[in-house]
């Protein structure tokens, strides 16, 4: 399981789950309060780049002698710098946003040679048709899974066999490639995580006890949440579908199937990380 690091956070915390309720009712709001509090606290370097990039969509001087994707790209960066150096951060969270960045601009790499999307705008920190800036956005993801699950000390019951699930990214992360020279697969790979997944129970904490949900809904609800992030990236012009080029539409609900199964590439990876763990005894039953 992920390592509790003495964060900035990890302070704060422990203060907030402190508290004694004094009621039933006070109980579940003040839960409900420390459930926002540690999404939104998972969501923090995600959240600061989608605050830039619709910021620089209202504001970004049209000739400004640096791009706006440069500009964002430097800025993650900087961010990224002071999460860690103010302790806000972890190391090793650090290491998982790395690790999806290059994930993610491998992929862009491809689906950007074969018209998938594109991105409109010049800029200078790019590799071909990649702006350097984009692989911030995957390593988003990584950034939210390994935190909340730390944050919430996230545990399992009946969880897949590792290689099992190996296996599974491996043949997802394919698939966005190979679809477009062979049949897609994506029902396929969706009936095999149903399969695999179908009875493991996510166990989490908010406050005092741990709450469980079927990792199945966990998995929908996240990547609806990174459909919604999407739909205000192509807003903000970051990059672009092919019916997007005229004018900005909704992001086509299919879209959302993609992200759910690059989030289960996401998931898989930080588990090889940090290993899940069953919850205790007492709630598990």
């Amino acid at each position: 399981m992920l390592a509790t690091t003495k964060t900035r956070f990890h302070e704060i915390r422990l203060r907030l789950e402190r508290h004694v309720a004094r009621s039933r009712w006070n109980a579940f709001w003040w839960e409900f309060f420390l459930f926002g509090f540690k999404q939104g606290w998972a969501c923090l370097f995600g959240g600061l780049i989608l605050l830039l990039v619709l910021a620089t969509k209202l504001w970004w001087p049209p000739h400004a002698w640096l791009a706006r994707y440069d500009f964002l790209f430097l800025a993650a960066l900087t961010m990224q710098l002071l999460l860690l150096a103010l302790r806000m951060e972890t190391l090793r969270e650090a290491k998982v946003i790395l690790m999806f960045h290059v994930i993610g601009t491998v992929m862009e790499l491809f689906k950007t040679s074969v018209g998938s999307w594109s991105y409109p705008e010049a800029n200078v920190f790019r590799v071909g048709h990649v702006p350097l800036f984009s692989g911030f956005m995957y390593a988003s993801v990584g950034s939210y899974l390994a935190r909340a699950s730390r944050i919430l000390d996230m545990r399992y019951t009946h969880y897949p066999r590792r290689e099992w699930t190996l296996m599974l990214a491996a043949a997802i992360y394919a698939n966005f490639f190979t679809h477009h020279f062979l049949p897609d697969i994506r029902w396929v790979l969706f009936a095999l995580v149903a399969v695999m997944y179908g009875s493991t129970w996510v166990y989490y904490k908010p406050y005092r006890v741990y709450r469980r949900m079927p990792l199945l809904l966990g998995f929908a609800l996240v990547a609806l949440f990174i459909w919604g992030a999407e739909n205000v990236g192509t807003f903000g012009a970051i990059w672009v579908y092919p019916d997007q080029r005229n004018a900005w539409r909704l992001v086509h609900a299919s879209k959302y199937g993609a992200w759910f199964l690059l989030m289960i590439i996401s998931f898989i990876l930080v588990t090889l990380a940090h290993r899940p763990e069953r919850p205790p005894v007492d709630e598990a039953g």
